[in-house]
């Protein structure tokens, strides 16, 4: 990857929808260019997909949670398993750090959050389960 690649992607990030003669015009290449650049970063699994960022409150989630989750270190892949699977995880994530999977909960209210919290404590191999509600997203 060079420069214009990096510039490419970091304009990608704002605005996965920008058109190829914006970007062409940003570095300065032609659209064709632009084209190839992209091609080249998606076959190299830089780009992975192109994607929207919605706001949850619109679509009914009263609440936005981080839930970090501590297993049974022999479980941690059938409970990561399980999580990816419920309706209720946005994303989840093998971490290090103070809980060894996160997961972001989208929850209609509080009644919902505290079911999600309780779905979580009751799969196999899950010994903690710490929620954080989102108060606002600054970035």
């Amino acid at each position: 990857m060079d420069e214009k690649d990096i510039v490419l992607v970091n304009e990608l990030i704002e605005n996965s929808r920008a058109p190829l003669t914006h970007l062409a015009k940003k570095l300065g290449m032609t659209d064709v260019a632009i084209k190839k650049r992209l091609k080249k970063l998606e076959k190299e699994g830089v780009i992975r997909k192109y994607t929207i960022e919605v706001d949850p409150t619109k679509l009914g989630f009263k609440h936005v949670a981080l839930i970090g989750i501590d297993t049974e270190p022999e479980k941690i892949l059938d409970v990561s398993t399980q999580l990816v699977s419920k309706e209720y995880a946005y994303k989840v994530y093998l971490t290090t750090g103070d809980h060894m999977l996160m997961l972001e909960a989208w929850a209609k209210d509080n009644k919902h959050l505290t079911q999600i919290i309780e779905d979580i404590g009751k799969i196999p191999g899950v010994k903690r389960v710490c929620p954080a509600i989102i108060l606002e997203k600054l970035k």
